[in-house]
């Protein structure tokens, strides 16, 4: 089950609650009782290097990609 992380207006605490994906606009009371709650926008850790999963570019190899690295910049 998903977990959300909310933040009360009124104490300004922040806490978490484990609600189906269904609920998870439903409001939330904050643990003090306040119902003026906002939820968070939560990032995701993902594990791993960069050198582990793809190759070094070679060098003089003109990075590519991107606006200016694409050669669009004039």
């Amino acid at each position: 089950m998903p977990r959300y992380e909310y933040r009360c207006r009124t104490c300004g605490d922040t806490f978490e609650l484990n609600r189906p994906m269904a609920q998870s606009g439903a409001p939330a009371a904050c643990p003090a009782g306040h119902d003026d709650t906002v939820k968070l926008l939560s990032t995701v850790a993902v594990g791993g290097t960069a050198a582990a999963s793809a190759p070094a570019p070679a060098p003089g190899a003109g990075g590519g990609g991107g606006c200016c690295g694409g050669g669009c910049c004039g």
